[in-house]
């Protein structure tokens, strides 16, 4: 069934999610506090790594670097049309509607909870090749093996930040749903070149999402969106 990969995925996460409230309740904020900080800064490391993998390469026993041109062309270019756009703000104001519609008035961190998973869970290339795979090829392994790394990351933050993050999901399965969707038309464009600029451009977004986590809102992620976009255009050229 076209599609099951995403529906695997999106229970993983919602046993994440239930573990996690369950967990999380018998933390003291400091604890949470704790977590929180345990979260960024592993997810720092997750998004540096993934990144320097694909920028650094050795070439006849000498180190070199690639990469960096596209990145700061694409992050600029998405930067600027995700501001353009106010795609951090159209997030957050889903995620208040979410907040009061679920009566969680109370959770003071929903919100941010919400948008930290849903930038982890949707950023990155599993999130654009699991779902082409399910559709094209009947294949939904890539999906099944993120489903156990979001239900752990969705785990962590939902037993240290409260409800939100387990609403990831929602964003979560409408985005993989549409690649889906569109799979017969961008299977062809997944490129090796577009699915190593793919996941340089979102490592680096990644490592923004562990940055606010560990240091307090610092950067705009969801506004550099757009620079997954661009990255894929890169590669055509």
């Amino acid at each position: 069934m076209i599609g099951f990969g995403t529906v695997i995925n999106s229970a993983f996460v919602l046993a994440g999610g239930a573990m996690g409230f369950l967990f999380g309740r018998a933390l003291k904020p400091r604890h949470q506090a704790i977590m929180v900080k345990a979260c960024g800064v592993s997810t720092v490391f997750i998004g540096a790594s993934g990144a320097l993998k694909q920028m650094f390469t050795v070439v006849d026993g000498t180190l070199s670097t690639r990469g960096e041109m596209m990145l700061v062309v694409c992050l600029c270019l998405g930067g600027l049309l995700g501001e353009m756009l106010d795609i951090e703000g159209n997030i957050e104001r889903f995620g208040a509607w979410l907040k009061t519609h679920s009566h969680s008035e109370r959770d003071p961190r929903f919100i941010e909870g919400f948008t930290c998973a849903s930038f982890t869970l949707c950023i990155g290339a599993m999130a654009i090749i699991g779902p082409m795979n399910d559709a094209l090829y009947g294949d939904y392994t890539i999906l099944t093996t993120k489903g156990i790394l979001d239900m752990t990351i969705v785990m962590a933050l939902t037993a240290s930040m409260g409800k939100g993050p387990v609403f990831s999901v929602i964003p979560m399965a409408l985005w993989q749903g549409l690649m889906t969707v569109l799979a017969a038309f961008l299977g062809p464009l997944m490129t090796d070149a577009a699915l190593s600029c793919l996941s340089l451009v979102g490592n680096v977004l990644i490592f923004g999402v562990g940055v606010n986590l560990a240091f307090g809102k610092q950067i705009k992620v969801a506004n550099y969106l757009p620079a997954l976009l661009f990255a894929i255009l890169w590669s055509l050229f």
